[in-house]
């Protein structure tokens, strides 16, 4: 054979495809310190080469799978009861080893910068930072990441709650997390995957918001941002040229730096956010979702009570657990006090996600009495997380308690007045303070005055001289409302109104 003729051949079986050669990998929710979920079947899933005969080992059990054609791969492991500390080995051409993983609770911990607001920043950080020693609650942040498609993978590993990995951790999701412990005592896994400012489209696949007739106005703006965003960048690359080069004087005119443009990756566009920091965690086995978020859609509330559930249904339908529990904190009071009975595109959000109750296995913590008037996040998140808490020890484990404040039922006009009948009110309903603050009533015309209110066995009796046909009533209506009703457990009430009257967000899209 001539060399020309050899260097020939060697050329073109270069050019013929050959089967690609990878290590056994799994996604980053698999690291040392990870908790698995408890008694359901425990999904582990990955890549390898194509046909690559797999082995996983955990505890006692150990099975073996072979890769499919594309090289991946997943397996399902019988439940297991709370314990460990376990190795979790997962063999193919490599070895790879997770140390100390527990069994245990898992919940998913998301929604805009309430959530992932730091204990760091809550309040008495620094005795919550040195008190937290709780080796078997375990933490993973994901990090933030924007996608046109669902992603396979994210960035993060777990790690071991103690002094140095709580203070950057979710507040929320460290004090709901750390109750549970103590009650329950088992491991608990917390992921926190969250971005601040972001609206609850954005935490939901495209195809579960394509069949919601509310999402059409949104998915048509969005469709135009995105047309028009490659000349909108260019536009504002020159403008932030001129403001770099002349930024201390443009700021003596008064002048803003100049605002990015909404591009196919913003964090506000919708399924993004569910695309890069949901769909990779799936199929990784949960117990439930807590969430908190809703400032970002207040000013589009009544979309709020399509967009909600169907982010809920979603999240459930992807994870395919069935109706996993899904808790949520209802919106704090927030902004200044208004002197008398106002519209409120807050109340109205608030109402949305109070409405949001009528899926199955869902709660609330409410936040009404918690909130601060000049600062949209609230250092308190201990009682959010104890709140939430709650309703999962109630309704997920069984223990009996008290779990909700008071949750409006139902109405009944007598002669002036109007009497308010209540779910929830564990103990007797009780005003905090020597009156019922936060009522106000309306007769035919809608026009809401504040109301006189007092407590009548478990009902609250509603009236005004100035309205003697009383036909709604509307309670903590309003952005910052003072109101003062509690259950016997020292649970606030939700805020309500008993009327449908259409409200200020009923045509924003």
């Amino acid at each position: 054979m001539t060399s020309t003729l050899r260097k020939s051949i060697v050329a073109l079986l270069l050019l013929l495809p050959c089967p690609v050669l990878a290590d056994v990998s799994l996604p980053a929710i698999f690291s040392d310190n990870m908790v698995l979920q408890r008694q359901i079947a425990i999904s582990v899933w990955g890549n390898a080469s194509a046909n690559e005969e797999i082995t996983i080992e955990l505890d006692t059990q150990r099975v073996t799978i072979t890769a499919d054609a594309g090289g991946t791969w997943q397996i399902h492991l019988s439940p297991m009861d709370a314990g460990g500390p376990y190795q979790l080995t997962v063999r193919g051409k490599n070895v790879i080893t997770f140390n100390n993983v527990m069994v245990g609770e898992v919940w998913v911990c998301s929604g805009q910068s309430n959530m992932a607001w730091s204990v760091r920043r809550s309040q008495n950080a620094e005795d919550e930072i040195k008190a937290a020693d709780y080796p078997n609650i375990r933490l993973f942040t994901v990090k933030r990441s924007a996608t046109q498609r669902p992603a396979k993978d994210v960035e993060g590993t777990w790690s071991v709650c103690d002094t140095s990995s709580v203070g950057n951790f979710s507040a929320v999701a460290y004090y709901f997390g750390r109750h549970l412990h103590k009650s329950l005592n088992v491991p608990i896994g917390l992921i926190n995957t969250s971005w601040g400012g972001t609206p609850a489209e954005a935490w939901t696949s495209l195809p579960a918001l394509q069949v919601i007739p509310e999402y059409a106005p949104l998915g048509k703006r969005w469709a135009e941002h995105i047309a028009a965003y490659p000349e909108a960048q260019k536009i504002f690359q020159t403008r932030i040229a001129v403001w770099r080069a002349n930024t201390d004087s443009l700021r003596a005119l008064g002048q803003r730096r100049p605002r990015a443009p909404r591009g196919p990756n913003h964090p506000h566009r919708p399924s993004v956010l569910y695309n890069g920091m949901i769909a990779p965690l799936v199929p990784y086995g949960i117990r439930g979702a807590i969430w908190y978020q809703g400032e970002s859609n207040a000013g589009r509330a009544y979309q709020y009570r399509a967009l909600f559930p169907a982010m809920i249904q979603n999240w459930r339908s992807s994870w395919g657990q069935g109706a996993f529990p899904f808790f949520f904190v209802q919106l704090a009071n927030f902004r200044q006090v208004k002197e008398n009975p106002e519209e409120s595109a807050w109340a109205e959000l608030r109402e949305a996600q109070l409405m949001a109750l009528s899926l199955p296995n869902t709660g609330m913590a409410v936040a009404i009495d918690i909130g601060e008037a000049d600062d949209i996040h609230p250092r308190n998140k201990q009682d959010v997380g104890l709140r939430l808490a709650l309703g999962a020890e109630a309704t997920v484990y069984g223990l009996d308690q008290p779990h909700s404040g008071p949750v409006y039922r139902s109405m009944a006009v007598e002669e002036d007045k109007i009497r308010l009948r209540f779910d929830h009110a564990y103990g007797g309903l009780k005003a905090k303070g020597n009156m019922l603050k936060g009522f106000a009533i309306a007769g035919q015309d809608s026009k809401f005055v504040w109301a006189e209110a007092k407590i009548d066995g478990n009902d609250v009796l509603v009236w005004s001289k100035d309205v003697q046909q009383p036909v709604a009533v509307r309670y903590a209506w309003a952005d910052n409302p003072i109101c003062n009703l509690y259950n016997g457990a020292d649970l606030p009430a939700s805020p309500f109104r008993t009327d449908d009257w259409r409200g200020i967000t009923a045509d924003r899209q």
